[in-house]
């Protein structure tokens, strides 16, 4: 797709982040393993980043690389086993590796093993025009509860909250020394991934979030900010009551501004110009269970509002297997369209 007269999608992008209203809505969209394999299969091609006009290039291995040990078992950096005979994009938790609230006989891997990086040139040499990301998924209280297991580090917030805190700062160190080395590189933006939200609230409450969770955000978002870069963050969930914090500590841009849980139009308002979303398209109701007029119709409002700034065009998670192919074209369709 030709865009005669728009700044490069990298540059549409940045001004986004930086408050300025851009020449039109831009987007960016990911889809799990069941759904990709959908829309590759209708445009014929496994290069959906040019198919789909993204503006977002991800680089880096963000939930850290995984070892295949057959079975449907992937283990990762950190030794976590995953079972993906259910969920083939991640998995879920088959082993514990802190079975005690004690880090004295883990080893931490290596946060700057060369397959961490090894994309980055190749992908933005494919697609310069793109807007560059490394990102890191499960960035802090998401990779804690990996480790120590869910049900256990709730626990450990009431009895044990000095392991929890030395926990969050010690995988906070180690995304320091990644995020240092993939700045190295010309990228413009590091995005963490670390869901902290239930339907309703946060998982672990704003207290607890303020005082084991957020000194290490600030210190992981200010080596980024340090160096001139934006901060992407990811939380599902119910998170709104955060928005303040998350803009004191240095968060450009939030992901994935679930309609469900949150008035969108009405964030969108309050934030302009200090705070950017990406996301805001529902992929609990509308997605799956909408027409593809009700579908186009979602999506033009939230494209029309974004031509005011602070917001990129997105469905609010990556699109589930369970939507309709002719939903997801309604969608890319309505966000294409814009230039032409």
């Amino acid at each position: 797709m030709n865009t005669p007269g728009y700044p490069s999608r990298r540059d549409v992008v940045r001004m986004v982040l930086e408050g300025k209203k851009p020449p039109y809505t831009p987007w960016s969209f990911s889809f799990t393993v069941e759904a990709k394999e959908t829309l590759c299969q209708h445009y014929q091609s496994t290069e959906l980043d040019d198919v789909l006009y993204n503006h977002i290039l991800g680089l880096g291995s963000d939930i850290g690389f995984f070892e295949p040990l057959g079975n449907d078992l992937y283990k990762d950096v950190f030794g976590v086993v995953w079972d993906r005979s259910v969920d083939k994009d991640i998995g879920n938790v088959k082993e514990i590796i802190l079975s005690e609230p004690d880090l004295s006989d883990y080893t931490f891997p290596d946060p700057c093993h060369p397959v961490f990086f090894e994309n980055i040139k190749p992908l933005c040499e494919r697609h310069p025009g793109m807007f560059r990301v490394f990102r890191i998924g499960f960035s802090l209280f998401e990779r804690a509860w990996t480790l120590r297991g869910m049900e256990n580090l709730m626990i450990d917030f009431m009895l044990h909250p000095g392991f929890v805190y030395d926990l969050m700062e010690a995988i906070a160190s180690y995304n320091i020394s990644q995020i240092r080395k993939a700045l190295e590189y010309d990228i413009d933006a590091v995005y963490f991934g670390d869901d902290w939200g239930q339907q309703k609230g946060l998982i672990m409450g704003p207290g607890a979030w303020r005082d084991m969770i957020r000194p290490h955000l600030k210190n992981m978002y200010q080596t980024v900010r340090d160096a001139g870069k934006f901060v992407m963050i990811h939380s599902c969930g119910d998170v709104k009551e955060l928005f303040d914090d998350l803009v004191e500590t240095g968060v450009d841009c939030f992901n994935p501004f679930q309609p469900e849980v949150m008035d969108v139009f009405a964030l969108m308002d309050r934030y302009r110009g200090t705070l950017s979303f990406h996301g805001g398209l529902s992929t609990q109701k509308t997605l799956p269970y909408a027409t593809p007029g009700e579908v186009r119709a979602e999506s033009e409002a939230l494209l029309e509002k974004g031509k005011n700034g602070s917001y990129i065009f997105s469905p609010a998670h990556a699109v589930e297997g369970d939507v309709p192919l002719a939903n997801m074209l309604a969608f890319i369709e309505c966000a294409r369209k814009q230039l032409r």
